[in-house]
């Protein structure tokens, strides 16, 4: 009698925590060498360093990071090198805030900094240049301003960027100064097995006002992963106004981790506008301080994911002194096994009255298999306030599909209709029509795969 013998596949067992990044402190002083670091930034890069060597890896046992799980995450596999494509997208590169004299700046680790149309900028007083630029001729600017909105101890990925960035932008207006053209910088990164990081430093002066544009964008490749960490600090003075509109179009290959924060003083506005659709996992935290009396902070998003890509959204509004305002609103749609994570909160601190804070999150489940979770959040400490939240999770509703088809349109067409609808209220918002343009066709991208 003959006697076979089954061998079963080894099943693959995941780590209890994500792999550490492979990088050294020798790592950390040549990041600084290459930019011509002056010391005292040598140095701060070393505290991050410890810092983020202190921190453990974040797991779904921390509460922010419950619904998000990175033990997936290559990240001993992942080395620092030049990007693999020496061109950026053609399409990236088309004005879509302007004219095409307008200012703007194109960032590709491994590529000398192409930057177009700074020359009115300056004769205003206006700083606007690559991180490269920034500490060799204006460090004065940044240790007034670095690390003092998003410290470095406010995560393991916010450590390590603040340790390992090289590529980004400073813009420093001047009080007084009213910017009537937008400004746009993309940060272009591709390839695999690479780790990116990146920050941007904006620093708008007393009653001053602009508009600026900022796009993370990279091909999709199916041979390996790569991941990218980002900080994003927004301070405005007394009276300022900013409008920020954020692009995240990163390939879907790619570990996406950043920390954004804004301190908004008295008086000041703050327009802040995301479109995300891209990467393979994005864990982004976005807070607002408004520290100011009079402070308002709007931001308005949306996020289309598909396949099994998983977009985590951690939102803060701080309501830190009287009279101030903040609204939220984030959109977001699925589609086949992918899912998101929204979690947001309303802070009113002690003696902050006279707050008016609201916050929504609405998300349409596209398949079966699509998943979004929704947790908006409360934490008032004063008691003349009016603050409010709401969130929803749903399917598309019937009743305007079947009007759509009785006027003639076939059921793709109408649902399609359906969900460009349900996006329209944050692309209402968005003041530059090449902008919307842009964010239409990331949308449109999506809903060609449904």
């Amino acid at each position: 009698m003959s006697q076979s013998t089954m061998i079963r596949p080894k099943r693959k067992i995941r780590p209890k925590v994500a792999p550490e990044f492979p990088f050294t402190k020798v790592d950390v002083v040549q990041a600084s060498k290459r930019l011509k670091e002056a010391a005292w930034l040598t140095d701060r890069r070393l505290k991050a360093w410890q810092i983020y060597r202190d921190l453990p890896m974040p797991t779904v046992k921390d509460e922010p990071w419950r619904r998000t799980d990175i033990r997936g995450l290559p990240a001993n596999e992942l080395v620092i090198k030049p990007v693999d494509s020496i061109t950026v997208d053609p399409e990236l590169r088309i004005p879509m805030v302007g004219d095409a004299d307008d200012w703007m700046l194109t960032i590709s680790p491994g590529l000398p900094p192409t930057l177009e149309g700074d020359q009115q900028l300056a004769e205003l007083g206006i700083i606007a240049v690559d991180w490269a630029t920034a500490v060799k001729e204006h460090d004065h600017i940044l240790k007034d301003h670095l690390g003092k909105i998003v410290s470095d101890e406010e995560g393991k990925f916010s450590a390590l960027a603040s340790a390992m960035a090289e590529h980004g932008v400073l813009l420093y207006v001047p009080p007084g100064i009213d910017v009537e053209k937008p400004l746009h910088s993309i940060f272009w990164v591709s390839g695999t097995q690479v780790a990116y990081f990146s920050r941007l430093l904006l620093v708008i002066g007393e009653g001053s006002s602009i508009t600026y544009v900022h796009e993370t964008a990279s091909p999709t490749s199916s041979d390996g992963y790569s991941a990218h960490a980002g900080i994003v600090e927004i301070d405005l003075a007394k009276d300022a106004k900013l409008t920020f509109i954020e692009s995240q179009n990163l390939g879907q290959h790619v570990w996406n981790f950043t920390h954004e924060k804004a301190h908004v003083g008295p008086h000041a506005r703050l327009e802040w506008i995301y479109g995300g659709v891209g990467s393979h996992l994005t864990k982004n935290f976005t807070e607002i301080d408004l520290i100011g009396e009079g402070a308002e902070g709007r931001m308005s998003a949306f996020y289309f994911a598909d396949g099994v890509q998983h977009l985590d959204h951690d939102t803060q509004q701080n309501h830190l002194a009287p009279h101030t305002t903040s609204d939220l609103l984030f959109k977001g749609a699925l589609v086949d096994r992918s899912r998101s994570v929204w979690q947001g909160m309303i802070y009113v601190a002690p003696g902050a009255q006279q707050t008016d804070g609201y916050q929504a999150n609405r998300n349409l489940i596209l398949s079966k298999q699509a998943r979004a979770d929704s947790i908006p959040g409360l934490e008032i400490l004063a008691d003349d306030v009016r603050c409010s939240h709401g969130a929803t999770v749903g399917q598309i509703e019937e009743e305007p599909i079947f009007y759509l088809m009785s006027r003639g349109l076939p059921r793709r067409e109408a649902e399609r209709m359906v969900v460009e609808g349900f996006f329209m209220p944050v692309l209402e918002r968005v003041p530059l029509e090449g902008v919307r343009g842009r964010f239409q066709g990331m949308i449109d991208d999506k809903l060609s795969k449904v």
